[in-house]
């Protein structure tokens, strides 16, 4: 007789019975991890009340009342550095001059005259179909970025010496970008309804608004739900400068 030593099915056999046993305690183990996930995934999360949502909202309202302080107070800096500039830079008339045109076609003054201001709204919270049109879509009830920039484009067009969204100078890198159906514009949060005001001649910046494709697009779903669009004449209207920080990656002296 043979001792196990010896036998082929001695310890071979031993380590394949440790084997399979640990293999069937993982596989139980696994399974208890999967019934207790699926007993809270059952348990179901509400997406409008969810605490990180929650957080993530207040996070970004956060940041956006702390950019606008951010911008007030790189505005008052700025206007000292300016005022030591004036002071004692040595500069010729001449070249003030060309300066302040500079600053002017920058944005980073403000400008005074006569303006023409847009102001578009989300449809009513129960807006239905007007007679003669489908019944609307989510999407078809609230204002998107490609609305905000074919007013801005079109009052650009229309020979606009200078133009505010809400309450911000736009400038030449200036991005209107929407998300959801809030408007983030260099770095602060917004709701509609939204006021676009644009100083230049008001008849050519209105006759550029009407002339659009995009608005004129937009227009219909103005008649079709009630979206909000409101076009207002102003004398004497006051932009303030542009006060925030430039990030230029490449750029080369104006002529």
């Amino acid at each position: 007789m043979s001792n196990s030593a010896d036998s082929p099915e001695g310890p071979a056999r031993h380590t394949s019975v440790w084997a399979a046993r640990g293999l069937t305690a993982a596989v139980f183990a696994l399974a208890g991890l999967i019934f207790v996930t699926s007993a809270n995934a059952a348990k179901g999360t509400d997406l409008r009340s969810d605490s990180s949502l929650l957080k993530l909202s207040d996070l970004i309202r956060e940041r956006s009342e702390k950019n606008a302080e951010l911008n007030e107070s790189t505005a008052a800096v700025r206007s000292d550095i300016e005022a030591l500039a004036q002071r004692d830079d040595g500069s010729t008339k001449a070249e003030d001059a060309k300066l302040e045109a500079l600053e002017k076609a920058a944005g980073t003054t403000e400008i005074t005259g006569d303006s023409v201001s847009v102001t578009l709204d989300d449809a009513p919270p129960d807006a239905t179909a007007n007679p003669g049109y489908p019944e609307p879509q989510p999407n078809d009830l609230v204002i998107h970025q490609q609305d905000l920039q074919a007013v801005v484009n079109a009052l650009w067009q229309g020979g606009a010496r200078g133009i505010q969204v809400m309450d911000q100078r736009l400038i030449s890198t200036s991005a209107v970008r929407c998300v959801g159906n809030t408007l983030i514009l260099q770095g602060r949060v917004y709701s509609p309804p939204y006021k676009v005001t644009a100083i230049g001649d008001p008849g050519r910046l209105k006759r550029a608004l009407d002339d659009s494709t995009a608005i004129q697009n937009y227009q219909l779903y103005v008649k079709a739900y009630g979206l909000g669009w409101k076009v207002d004449e102003n004398e004497a209207v006051t932009l303030p400068g542009y006060s925030g920080t430039v990030d230029l990656h490449y750029a080369k002296p104006a002529e």
